[in-house]
């Protein structure tokens, strides 16, 4: 079966090479490829001995120990990665808070710790009663979940910064799993200064010794690179009989990674109401700044979270020199810093990075002498928006994909909030339907 796998990331990536693992001939696979590199939202760069990563900070951790596996031999094996212990925290004022918020309660001002603990106990206690079911809105949710205080001190500002929305145009769906139910014991605890760990499933992580998050992705493209051809857009997707044309070549299937919201536009014959829920699919794009430092070192911090205006438009800071040696010249330091924008919204300007640079000034984070250069690369499609039409707008579009027999795969390709390893994962599966009806 002759396959064409539209996009290079890390999903077109390891589907290709599961299926030529898995014993499909190589000459029937292509990979397609916009880019004049591979990698997609994995992708890194590294300037004047600086690396970061160009989508936001990256770490290899999963539940899956098969596919993390897999992941690192991939790219060279436990010696070609740095085990970290995660340092995380929220800055709040001039103060560090510990990470999650609600793990972290005595290290903010006394009646903030107030706020948020009464808020808290109020609304586990209005579960305990009311036994109300979570609602549909995040904005509510928050509340419902978290209580007043922690929804007005963090998770409301932080969140706006990150979704650019009201957070009542957002669903909740998209929390399911992702926002642990941190016991009331460990919240009662922390508030009085006992210390609590949350999300302890990232306590520690992984991340390549050299060349950035991207050397993950070189690593599993290093056995397929001769099927795959860069700078080679997805122009046109043609049904020809039982088969498909892709940019006039003919292949028997195609296995699409690329974004739902540009289907309408490349295959021929979408049904107008398919390409209208395709459009309106909602997404966030990101723009990342590297900060180079003239810094021998930085506090042992892995990322934080600025949630408040007065800290600049940065949403999230990763300590990028942190992660590995590598990632900055010998005696210099580095920040990556994530700034999220509306999809469909024009890309900022350089004011962006003077923006950024006097935020972290503010809260305390750098001095702009120390100020080398700033570098940045804006990223079109990063964060699926889960807005209210989601779910329907979704499952009209894979449902026609898959019936018209384009299989969709990978972050955007079908609009999922996966990390790497979770594409992995999909794409090993995938495989094996793949291979067992080939």
């Amino acid at each position: 079966m002759n396959t064409a796998i539209l996009g290079a990331g890390i999903s077109g990536l390891s589907l290709a090479r599961f299926l030529l693992e898995g014993g499909l001939a190589r000459s029937n696979v292509t990979l397609f490829e916009a880019a004049s590199s591979v990698g997609g939202l994995c992708a890194s760069k590294t300037i004047d001995g600086f690396t970061y990563d160009v989508t936001g900070g990256h770490i290899l951790y999963s539940k899956d120990a098969a596919a993390m596996r897999w992941m690192k031999d991939a790219a060279g094996g436990d010696r070609a990665f740095v085990e970290k212990h995660r340092e995380t925290k929220i800055r709040f004022g001039d103060r560090w808070v510990h990470y999650p918020f609600e793990n972290g309660l005595s290290d903010l001002p006394q009646q903030a710790n107030f706020d948020c603990l009464k808020g808290y106990v109020e609304a586990w206690h209005r579960r305990q009663v009311d036994k109300s079911a979570a609602p549909d809105a995040f904005g509510a949710w928050v509340r419902w979940r978290f209580g007043e205080g922690i929804a007005r001190h963090f998770m409301d500002p932080y969140n706006k910064k990150v979704w650019k929305r009201e957070l009542d145009e957002i669903s909740s769906d998209w929390v399911a799993g992702r926002v642990p139910d941190a016991p009331i014991e460990d919240v009662l605890r922390a508030s009085v200064g006992i210390r609590t760990e949350g999300y302890t499933h990232q306590s520690i992580f992984y991340y390549p010794a050299r060349g950035g998050f991207q050397a993950i992705t070189d690593g599993v493209a290093s056995t397929v690179m001769d099927r795959v051809r860069l700078s080679t857009p997805v122009k046109e997707v043609v049904r020809v009989g039982e088969r498909w044309r892709v940019n006039g070549e003919e292949f028997d299937r195609v296995v699409s990674t690329l974004p739902l919201t540009d289907v309408p536009k490349l295959v021929q014959g979408v049904p107008e109401d398919v390409a209208r829920a395709m459009t309106g699919l909602e997404y966030n794009s990101i723009t990342c700044i590297l900060v180079a430092l003239d810094r021998a070192e930085h506090p042992n911090l892995s990322w934080i979270y600025l949630p408040h205006d007065e800290q600049g438009p940065a949403n999230r800071v990763t300590y990028m020199s942190n992660y590995a040696p590598s990632n900055a010249p010998t005696g210099k330091s580095s920040f990556l810093c994530e700034v999220t924008h509306r999809g469909g919204d024009r890309y900022p300007g350089a004011e962006l990075e003077r923006d950024v640079l006097a935020g972290l000034e503010h809260a305390g984070l750098l001095r702009r002498g120390e100020v080398l250069f700033t570098d940045r690369v804006s990223t079109r499609h990063a964060y699926v928006v889960f807005d209210h039409a989601y779910s329907a707008r979704r499952k009209l579009a894979l449902e026609w994909m898959e019936s018209v027999g384009i299989v969709p795969l990978g972050r955007f390709g079908r609009f999922e909030y996966d990390n790497s390893d979770q594409c992995v994962i999909k794409s090993r599966e995938l495989a094996k339907r793949m291979l067992g009806t080939r």
